[in-house]
C-alpha cells in the first residue's frame, strides 16, 4: 500500500508563465518593428468625376515631360533644388495643395524621386492629374 502525501502527487496543470511572457515579448518586439516596416510615398488621390472640379484658386503645377524634365508651372526648374522653390513659394501662399503630372513614358523610379522631392518641401496634398479612361465613357 503506498500513501502519497501532497508534496508527491503530480501536478497536470499547464505552467502558462512562460507562454505569457514570450508572448508578451513577441507584442513589444512586433510593437517597436511594424511602424518601420511601412515604407513609401503618401499621396492624396483625387476621386473621379465626370467633370474638372471647380476651383476659386490657383495651384501649382508640377510637370514631368518625357525627357525627365520637371516643371513648376510652366518654369523649368532641377530636381535638386525642386524642395527648396516650392517651399519657398509655399510659403506666401495660403493653400499647400499640388498637382502633378508626369508622361507615361517617364519610368517610375523618377515620378516617386519628384515626388518625395515634394513631400520634403512640405505638401501635405498631392494630387495625381491623369486622362479619363475611353473605356469608361462608352
Amino acid at each position: 500500500m503506498r500513501f502519497e502525501s501532497g508534496n508527491d502527487a503530480l501536478m497536470s496543470e499547464i505552467n502558462v508563465t512562460p507562454f505569457v511572457d514570450v508572448m508578451l515579448v513577441l507584442l513589444i518586439i512586433f510593437m517597436v518593428t511594424a511602424p518601420m516596416m511601412v515604407q513609401g510615398v503618401d499621396v492624396d488621390l483625387p476621386t473621379a468625376t465626370a467633370g474638372p472640379l471647380p476651383s476659386d484658386e490657383d495651384h501649382l503645377m508640377i510637370s514631368v515631360d518625357k525627357d525627365r524634365t520637371v516643371y513648376l508651372n510652366n518654369q523649368e526648374v532641377s530636381v535638386a533644388f525642386l524642395a527648396e522653390k516650392l517651399g519657398a513659394i509655399l510659403e506666401n501662399m495660403d493653400s499647400d495643395a499640388v498637382y502633378l503630372k508626369a508622361d507615361k513614358q517617364v519610368p517610375y523610379g523618377v515620378v516617386v524621386h519628384v515626388m518625395s522631392q515634394i513631400k520634403k518641401a512640405g505638401v501635405k496634398s498631392l494630387g495625381m492629374i491623369t486622362l479619363p479612361d475611353d473605356a469608361d465613357a462608352s
